[in-house]
């Protein structure tokens, strides 16, 4: 395992995403499976869990919990918060501390801690991030000792950038993959000078990047890939980055052509890591075969400049015109 400094701590640069877990978007995944991912996992040097309080209404982080009663090792663990819908006002209309710091609390519970490592806002409204508030909210508690360090999950661009306008704002996970190249040229030279960590999530593009997919490739009715596939309950770029899925595999193979030979995964996770501005990406898995194959990405030799020079250009003129939803 590589690593890479957050906020002075040795993070993996192959994090775990752990979406899956929650057995509510993605098709079921088992206790026991869940809890061999996760062990098997650190048990190969990773240390940088990712999760948030909505994945399977906090499934996810139980049986990370859980997990954590049972391992010895140091592991670092973020969560997220905006998005559940039991607010007094609902949401997206209700960030008041009160609400946050109590989201904040059913974490820490779930999760069996006395600290968040890393607490983040989860895609909310950029009209709640340009307001500001929230981030003040997340200050007071962070002061009261509830969380160590804060960020943001964001959507868009100009949510990025106002996120950086708070220099206090620790990290900000960003979709970032083959299928979502724009970013490295909007914002991460301003993010690594002021000392903001990146976590790149979606870096398979929800599985279009493994290569494993194909045009009659079906999935079940409760996962996102079938029920959101074109935007119709989250935003879009959630899914396949926001690209078509059969779209999406016409353009896999243009990408395959210009990449040499090779696990194309663990091509695309690596192609990640060659920009310094990442502090870690965070793949998911539902199998412990994947967790092995993303750990090993980092291993894979860089791409040449020619194939990313390549890779670049086949993106602003082919890939990019076919992105949807808000980016």
């Amino acid at each position: 395992m590589n690593y890479r400094i957050f906020k002075g701590d040795q993070i993996a640069a192959v994090g775990l995403g752990t979406w899956q877990l929650g057995s509510t978007d993605w098709g079921q995944i088992d206790e026991v499976n869940a809890l061999d991912i996760l062990n098997t996992y650190v048990e190969a040097g990773g240390n940088f869990i990712d999760t948030a309080d909505v994945y399977g209404k906090g499934t996810s982080e139980r049986l990370i919990g859980k997990f954590l009663k049972q391992t010895n090792k140091n592991v670092y663990v973020a969560t997220k918060l905006g998005r559940r819908d039991d607010a007094p006002n609902g949401w997206p209309q209700n960030f008041t501390y009160d609400t946050i710091r109590r989201h904040v609390e059913d974490s820490l519970t779930r999760l069996g801690l006395d600290q968040l490592y890393l607490e983040q806002l989860h895609c909310i409204p950029t009209e709640v991030l340009r307001k500001g508030e929230v981030f003040d909210h997340l200050r007071r508690i962070q002061q009261e000792g509830l969380i160590q360090h804060f960020g943001v999950s964001v959507e868009t661009v100009e949510e990025a950038l106002i996120c950086l306008e708070h220099q206090d704002v620790a990290a900000l996970q960003i979709i970032f993959n083959l299928f979502r190249q724009h970013l490295a040229d909007e914002f991460f030279d301003r993010a690594w000078a002021q000392g903001t960590a990146l976590i790149a999530r979606v870096p398979l593009a929800s599985g279009i990047l493994s290569g494993k997919f194909n045009r009659s490739t079906t999935f079940d009715d409760n996962d996102h890939r079938h029920y959101n596939a074109n935007g119709d309950i989250f935003n879009v770029g959630e899914t396949f980055s926001g690209i078509a899925f059969e779209k999406g595999i016409e353009l896999l193979e243009e990408i395959r052509s210009i990449l040499p030979e090779g696990n194309l995964a663990q091509q695309s996770i690596k192609w990640i890591l060659q920009h310094p501005a990442i502090t870690t990406v965070i793949p998911g898995a539902s199998k412990v075969e994947q967790v092995q194959s993303n750990i090993a990405a980092a291993q894979q030799p860089d791409l040449d400049d020619d194939t990313l020079q390549k890779l670049k250009k086949r993106y602003t003129e082919r890939i990019r015109p076919e992105i949807r939803g808000k980016y």
